[in-house]
């Protein structure tokens, strides 16, 4: 399954009817990964005419009452495309009080109650969160710090990927963007990246 991942900066050419001819051309699935005006990911979805699923990141404000259209959000659920179990966890670790911040504590109570829906998809082949894991990929100010709690899912439910956004970086070599930790791509996808699973 080849996927889109989007996060953090709206990028215009994915919009470009002209891209289809490229490697976007065979796209099943996108994700977002959070930070991106709704009415973007309303645009992606109608441009590829497949399945979006989103997490929230700390920027997005305005979800609750203009949500993406035909998108589907993810938090703390998980869902079953063509096969693939994934995962969503929205939100950055804490830092100003904003929305979708969250302690570590917290992060990691939201995923202690799906253990039970874990058990029942029989684990789970891709994570979609906003922050990344810690010490992979992230940053030590408050902000930009990973959730520990990302790592013991990794080690514990072994995902083929974990695909973030909230690092804004930039990758002259698209290889960059992937870090494996165990047996796990952890994927930052800032700007948009394609991936299969």
């Amino acid at each position: 399954m080849k996927i889109l991942a989007v996060a953090d900066r709206v990028t215009d050419v994915l919009l470009d009817p002209d891209l289809g001819t490229t490697t976007l051309a065979d796209i099943d699935l996108i994700v977002s990964c959070g930070d991106l005006p709704p009415e973007f990911l309303t645009r992606l979805k109608a441009r590829y005419d497949v399945p979006l699923l989103y997490v929230l990141g700390n920027h997005d404000l305005r979800y609750g009452t203009s949500p993406p259209q035909g998108c589907r959000c993810i938090d703390r659920r998980i869902v079953t495309h063509r096969g693939l179990r994934i995962l969503g966890l929205s939100g950055s670790r804490w830092y100003n009080g904003n929305v979708n911040q969250f302690a570590e504590t917290e992060m990691a109570a939201f995923i202690r109650r799906l253990r039970l829906s874990l058990w029942w998809s029989r684990g789970i082949d891709l994570v979609v969160t906003h922050a990344p894991p810690r010490h992979v990929h992230d940053a030590e100010d408050r902000c930009h710090r990973g959730f520990a709690s990302f790592n013991a899912l990794i080690e514990h439910y072994r995902p083929a990927c974990l695909v973030h956004g909230h690092i804004h970086s930039l990758f002259a070599d698209e290889a960059a963007r992937v870090t494996t930790v165990n047996t796990t791509r952890v994927i930052n996808s800032y700007g948009y990246c394609t991936f299969e699973i």
